[in-house]
């Protein structure tokens, strides 16, 4: 029986099958060398990543020492951490009457240079520079208990550096600073000959080193103030307060007349409780030198009054700094505010008020 054909039966010409290409040889990989190929390749990458930090933390390793070196690293460091005997300090140990105002600072704004300190044993630290700072901190944390006092800043300098190059640290600093008497500068010079851990057994040659920074002139200063203090080492109460032309004139007196050493010593012994004022007008009327000049205008009888340099220093107010020279006759405050501005009758008061406290 013949099949009845359907409608949309169609009749296509069979194509032949084609073939696929086969597979290159040498080309094809199995599963296992698959997973080689990826680990290997994961592999180097993260050797890559470990080479590349390596590389930044050498770099970052490096850059800390060097920034070390400088003093530059700075930590809040225990104030019950800090020691201050490696070196003689150059600062007179007695009531500092700035203390106060220092203290006043550091409780209204914080301390803005830190301390210098050398790291040694036992997680301890050595102070370098910054006495009075320490004292300050010292000071605030004993009558507040404030745990923000607890902590100093300081600067870490690195380990290994000479004892002669922590003491020029302590004193280019005071130089710069300004406010280091003439006698504390030579005390230091003479400490630092009798220092057991240096080699230096000349005051000149102390002088020269520790003071390079300073003028042959003061340098020479610094020396004629060593000299007074080794002939009247036991009876000056206050010498961080005598003056410069004073000092010389006082060690010239001493040299040429020996004999008059012991005068001047009985003459200071015979005040047992003096004050620094009473004590410098006992050295210039052994000097033969004039009282300073009274408000009035009117000096007193003998040579004229030697002539002051000029008083420079720094405040750090709530506003800002404030850089104040006085001299003879003027009195300059520096700062960034526009006195224009200010009222004037405030002007005034303020002017008035500045002057009600120096009498």
């Amino acid at each position: 029986m013949t099949k009845k054909r359907r409608m949309f039966d169609i009749d296509l010409p069979e194509e032949p099958e084609v073939a696929a290409p086969a597979p290159a040889a040498g080309l094809r990989r199995g599963p296992m060398a698959t997973a080689i190929g990826e680990n290997a390749e994961a592999l180097r990458e993260r050797q890559a990543q470990e080479s590349a930090i390596r590389a930044e933390n050498d770099a970052l390793a490096h850059e800390f020492v060097r920034l070390k070196k400088l003093g530059l690293i700075t930590d809040l460091i225990p104030l019950d951490a800090i020691d201050s005997a490696k070196l003689m300090r150059d600062r007179s140990r007695r009531l500092d009457p700035e203390l106060e105002d220092l203290k006043a600072s550091i409780r209204a704004i914080g301390l803005s240079n830190p301390i210098q300190v050398e790291q040694t044993e036992g997680g301890r630290y050595e102070l370098v520079q910054g006495w009075r700072r320490l004292a300050a901190y010292r000071a605030l944390h004993a009558e507040t208990g404030d745990d923000r006092f607890a902590r100093i800043p300081a600067g870490m300098l690195a380990r290994g550096e000479t004892l002669d190059g922590l003491y020029r640290r302590m004193v280019d600093e005071n130089l710069v600073r300004k406010d280091i008497s003439w006698a504390e500068m030579a005390r230091l010079a003479q400490a630092y000959v009798n220092d057991p851990a240096v080699d230096c057994h000349d005051l000149d040659a102390a002088v020269n080193l520790l003071f390079a920074s300073a003028a042959p002139q003061k340098r020479s200063y610094i020396r004629r103030f060593a000299f007074l203090l080794r002939q009247l080492e036991k009876v000056l109460e206050h010498p961080e307060a005598i003056p410069r032309a004073l000092g010389l004139d006082l060690a010239q007196r001493l040299e040429t007349d020996p004999a008059s050493v012991a005068q001047l010593a009985g003459l200071l012994r015979a005040e047992p409780r003096r004050t620094a004022d009473s004590e410098l007008a006992i050295l210039r009327a052994f000097a033969g030198e004039a009282a300073p000049v009274s408000p009035r205008g009117n000096a007193a009888r003998g040579r004229p009054a030697a002539k002051r340099g000029k008083t420079m220093l720094r405040l750090p107010l709530a506003s800002g700094d404030v850089k104040c020279t006085a001299a003879a006759g003027r009195v300059e405050l520096q700062c960034d505010r526009d006195f224009s501005a200010v009222d004037r009758a405030r002007l005034e008061a303020a002017v008035e008020a500045f002057f009600a406290a120096l009498d």
